[in-house]
């Protein structure tokens, strides 16, 4: 259930009216999303296992994406596994989080018309999680609605890494020298070759529970991003808190270095 629903006449109204107040601010293209404190969630709610706060906030992930598409939002990037999780997490509760994302994918292929896509290392997943991301993606692919990137087995210096590898395999496929490509390498070329490759940087970049680090985040893609920090834990996260980010990042003076 939407946590919006069934807060009353008066939460509706205030929603209403900042969808009004907003209407002529700019929308981002791209929104980034660091869903962080499930974990803390559960302890705080007494559960015995973190996969209740893993739930709640894969539920809540689906309400997120529901409030970007209904906003005009396009492209919509969630960090749910990172490598270092994928080494360092409690292996029973890494067990429950790759179940917990697959269900996840699986249910927003069929969400509207989003098309859905994994960024990340398929070979850092077990084969069981990595076909089910394989089989949402090309399921997807011909949808038009909003793009859902699912950083999977993400992190961010991987990504550039795996970049250059492409570009030197690309460029000597063809024939070029290091020397030539040493001399020509842009900013651009190594974009291209992004796990993103195609698609708009992020214009905002948010996080919950009170975070406020980047985590091997979209390290390269967020070069001009705009960051929001918010202090719900991820399952907590209300529409209200959405659009207040939405509303923060309106007023902000993006310059460019300009």
């Amino acid at each position: 259930m939407s946590s919006s629903r069934g807060r009353g006449p008066l939460y509706r109204l205030y929603i209403n009216r900042l969808r009004r107040r907003m209407a002529h601010q700019p929308t981002p293209r791209h929104v980034a999303m660091m869903i962080d404190g499930n974990r803390r969630w559960a302890r705080q709610l007494g559960y015995d296992s973190a996969a209740h706060g893993h739930r709640a906030g894969a539920a809540k992930m689906r309400e997120f994406l529901q409030w970007c598409d209904d906003l005009g939002v396009e492209v919509v990037t969630l960090y749910l596994l990172s490598n270092d999780n994928l080494r360092k997490r409690d292996t029973k509760e890494l067990a429950d989080l790759l179940e917990i994302i697959a269900d996840l994918a699986d249910s927003l292929s069929r969400e509207r018309d989003w098309r859905v896509q994994s960024v990340g290392r398929s070979d850092n997943l077990p084969p069981d999680l990595a076909r089910v991301l394989a089989d949402v993606e090309e399921r997807t692919r011909g949808n038009t609605g909003l793009h859902v990137n699912l950083a999977v087995g993400y992190g961010g210096r991987s990504e550039i890494v795996d970049a250059v590898r492409s570009i030197i395999a690309q460029h000597g496929g063809d024939g070029g020298s290091l020397e030539e490509l040493a001399a020509n390498l842009t900013p651009e070329q190594i974009g291209e070759h992004l796990y993103t490759g195609g698609q708009p940087d992020p214009d905002l970049v948010i996080r919950t529970s009170g975070e406020q680090r980047l985590s091997d985040f979209l390290l390269w893609q967020s070069a001009h991003s705009e960051f929001y920090f918010m202090e719900a834990l991820g399952p907590d996260l209300r529409e209200v808190d959405f659009l207040r980010a939405i509303r923060d990042f309106g007023s902000r003076d993006r310059r460019y270095g300009s």
